[in-house]
């Protein structure tokens, strides 16, 4: 569900972009800034929050095109824009060393185990993913626009660009932490017969 939070002001997005981009983007940006201040008044550290800053970035300048040219080109790249504006916060974030999923897992996890490396793999991980379906996602939905396929194709492409992310993120953690257990588990045992 944290997931499916930090994604909303997408998913309006794209549900009110249907009477026009420029609301789309206007609802959208919205979203987004609401999002920001309520977990701001909640205590939530703004640190880590590279999604949330270039989705307010984004937002903020294609509803500055759109209502300055709501009639322009770019409107039927839409969904390729929006997904590859994605993969360059993802990518960006683990450039930078700190990956988006960072801050959503901040949310489910105990402080403690910010700081391990356990932690911060799985995050790394997990945005690599993110990044990789949110690329091929764009090039996809590009190729979809150039040749102005069935929106059906569209919609199945940007269903398929979150729900498989999705799916590996709900697995991946769990399965990260008990091949983690297990070899640190071997190395105990190990250890314990040099000792003997």
């Amino acid at each position: 569900m944290n997931y499916l939070r930090n994604f909303l002001p997408w998913l309006v997005f794209a549900g009110v972009s249907s009477v026009g981009w420029q609301w789309g983007a206007l609802a959208g940006l919205a979203i987004s800034v609401a999002l920001l201040v309520a977990d701001r008044a909640a205590g939530l550290s703004l640190d880590y929050r590279l999604l949330e800053y270039g989705t307010i970035v984004y937002f903020a300048a294609l509803g500055v095109l759109a209502f300055a040219r709501p009639d322009s080109g770019l409107q039927l790249y839409g969904s390729a824009l929006s997904m590859g504006w994605l993969a360059l916060i993802a990518w960006v974030s683990i450039a930078v060393q700190r990956p988006f999923t960072m801050a959503i897992a901040r949310r489910m996890t105990p402080p403690e185990v910010w700081h391990t490396p356990l932690f911060r793999r799985i995050n790394v991980v997990l945005t690599s993913v993110w990044a990789v379906s949110f690329t091929l996602t764009a090039i996809a939905q590009t190729v979809v626009s150039a040749y102005e396929v069935n929106v059906i194709v569209s919609t199945v492409i940007q269903i398929a660009g979150f729900v498989l992310p999705v799916r590996f993120t709900a697995a991946y953690p769990e399965r990260a932490r008990a091949r983690f257990m297990e070899s640190s588990g071997a190395r105990t045992a190990a250890q314990g017969g040099l000792a003997a």
